[in-house]
This record gives C-alpha cells, sequence and structure tokens, in this order.
C-alpha cells in the first residue's frame, strides 16, 4: 500500500506528459504511486502511459473509451488510489523533486491531517513568479474555516484573490472518503472540492517553498470562450448553496451570494467579449444585458458594491453599475480587437 496516490488527468497531453512522470519519479519520496487517467485521448497519450507503467511499477494507467472531462477523471483516481494521502498534479505541470518529501514530513511533524505549499507561476515568456497558499504555519480548524472557506465562499473579487489550486495540497484520503468528497462540473470544480474538504479537515501545515511549478497555459480552458459558461455557473452556485447549508456557513459570510455572483459575472462579461465567440458584437452586448437582468444578478448588482478590484474588473464593474452597455463594449472591442 503506497503512502501517497498521485492523480493525473490526461488528454491529449504527448507534449508534456514524459516531462510531468518523469518530476515524479525523480521525487526523493519514492512511496507513492502514479495514476495516469487517461480521459480518451486521440493523440500519442495513451502510448506513453503504457510505456511508463511497464518502467515503473508503481504507474497505473486507466484508459477511458470516451472523453468526460476533468473531474470524472479525477474521480476515477480518487475511486481507485491505494494511498492514505491523496496529491493531485496537473499534466502540463511538475513537482520540485522534494516536493512529497516536505509535504510528507511537514504533515507528519506537526500532526496535521493535510498540508500545503507554495507554488511558482510561470509564463511562457520566462516569467516567473511564487504564491502562497498562506503564511508558513500550522493552522487549527477554526483559522482554517475563517482563512480558506470563508475566502473560497464569500470573497472572490478583492485582490489577491484566495485560489483554489488542489495541487497545492496533501489531503488525507480517509477525510476524502468519509465525507463522500468528489469533483463535478469543468470549471470551478476545484474551489468547490476545497470548499468541502477543508470543511472536514482539522489541522493544515504549510510552507512556504514553492514546491509545484505551475505552466500558465494559454491553450487551457480557463483561457478559451465557454460557450456555455452561465449553465455551468449557475450549477456551481447550486453546489455552493448545497454546501453552505450542510456547513452552516451564511452566518460566517452572510453575503457570499452577491459576492460571488459579482465575480461569476464579471466572468461571464469577459467571456462574452472573448474573441473565440463567433456572435456579432451588438449580440454580444445583448447577452450581456441579459445577464444583468438576471434576478440573480441584478440583485448583486443593486445591493453589493465590489471593493478590491483590479482597475479594469473595477471599470467594468461601474459601467455595469451604471447600465453603460454601449461603453462597456466599445471598450472590450478595443481590448480585444473585435
Amino acid at each position: 500500500m503506497p503512502s501517497i496516490s498521485i492523480i493525473v488527468p490526461v488528454y491529449q497531453a504527448e507534449k508534456y506528459l514524459q516531462k510531468c512522470v518523469e518530476s515524479v519519479i525523480k521525487q526523493t519520496f519514492p512511496d507513492w504511486e502514479l495514476l495516469l487517467i487517461d480521459d480518451g485521448c486521440t493523440d500519442g497519450s495513451p502510448a506513453i502511459c503504457d510505456r511508463c507503467a511497464a518502467e515503473d511499477a508503481r504507474i497505473r494507467v486507466f484508459h477511458k473509451k470516451k472523453n468526460g472531462g476533468v473531474s470524472a477523471a479525477r474521480n476515477l483516481g480518487l475511486a481507485e488510489a491505494k494511498g492514505d494521502y491523496i496529491a493531485f498534479l496537473d499534466v502540463d505541470d511538475r513537482y520540485e523533486f522534494r516536493c512529497l518529501e516536505t509535504l510528507w514530513c511537514l504533515r507528519e511533524q506537526s500532526g496535521a491531517d493535510t498540508a500545503a505549499c507554495a507554488h511558482l507561476n510561470l509564463w511562457a515568456d520566462g516569467h516567473k513568479a511564487p504564491e502562497l497558499v498562506l503564511p508558513a504555519g500550522v493552522y487549527d480548524q477554526k483559522e482554517i474555516r475563517e482563512k480558506i472557506v470563508v475566502s473560497l465562499l464569500g470573497e472572490r473579487l478583492k485582490q489577491p484573490v484566495f485560489n483554489g489550486f488542489i495541487w497545492r495540497y496533501l489531503y488525507s484520503a480517509d477525510i476524502i472518503r468519509r465525507a463522500q468528497i468528489a469533483f463535478e462540473g469543468a470549471y470551478l470544480e476545484d474551489e468547490l472540492f476545497l470548499m468541502e474538504y477543508f470543511c472536514n479537515a482539522s489541522k493544515l501545515a504549510v510552507t512556504e517553498q514553492p514546491l509545484y511549478r505551475y505552466f500558465i497555459n494559454p491553450s487551457s480552458a480557463t483561457h478559451k470562450y465557454m460557450r456555455e459558461f452561465l449553465q455551468i455557473f449557475r450549477r456551481y452556485m447550486q453546489r455552493k448553496e448545497e454546501i453552505a447549508g450542510q456547513y452552516r456557513l451564511d452566518e460566517t459570510c452572510p453575503q457570499w451570494r452577491e459576492n460571488s455572483n459579482w465575480a461569476g459575472l464579471l466572468i461571464a462579461i469577459g467571456n462574452e467579449y472573448a474573441r473565440g465567440n463567433d456572435k456579432p458584437v451588438r449580440q454580444r452586448q445583448k447577452t450581456v444585458e441579459e445577464m444583468c437582468r438576471q434576478p440573480e444578478m441584478e440583485k448583486a448588482i443593486k445591493t453589493y458594491t465590489p471593493e478590491g478590484l483590479n482597475p479594469n474588473k473595477q471599470l467594468v464593474a461601474n459601467l455595469v453599475r451604471g447600465r453603460h452597455f454601449f461603453l462597456l463594449t466599445q471598450m472590450y472591442r478595443l481590448k480585444n480587437r473585435i
């Protein structure tokens, strides 16, 4: 039985896969298993997965006939994992060599059920910058709720926003199984997973060492036009409502719905004016106006004033609150060269 199960969803990743796997094989902590979930790949990824598994008995491969999305892939990994602890790794990213060892020892020495590390953001132009989860230390259940759960629930606007990256943590498999925590959806699924997990965790140990290398990929889902974004966001809010009710979070953050709806609206507006959208500009403006008239969005616009946004998003929020949709459209036309 391995100590740590590492879950990697794989989809059309032949360009990145080998180096991703190598970053696991070269870990100074050897007691792991690597679960490669082939999510219906049609490129050379399945063959690379099989070759890696043939070369190292700690690697297991699961081939799915059809692409089911990252949530289904991770859920399959969770169902098949044998380790006492769970880690996630995206196929286009890398672990630093001492990542697993550091997280394991940090958790063991502190008596925590979960450990976390900082990560290094890497851009294609060579620029890089570290990003913390929290300051180094050991956090009890109350502090976890205040600093992670509440941030994910109701503070999605003020900069810097707490990022819901799931791969910065070493998780207790027992907590995940007892609470029956799973992934759902193709976007923002990591935030919901973290919220629910940390509603059940008791102790978190954090290091400021950047042990994970996160490559900013311009072709990832977060950088593409999403035709079904509003439907995805509505389901996200439904799940958030369920979690808030189950764990009685309303009292800690009474205006989380308005805050979250503002955050979703700003993303939806940016998505509507993305270059990949083939609608005429006038139709895009009409769609944005209709979005702002949705009851939950209209309530957020009327009753909640966004604060702490970056300058671009603050400008968008101000134009929306003033109903200056023509000016908003012209701004995005210039910005995105529509």
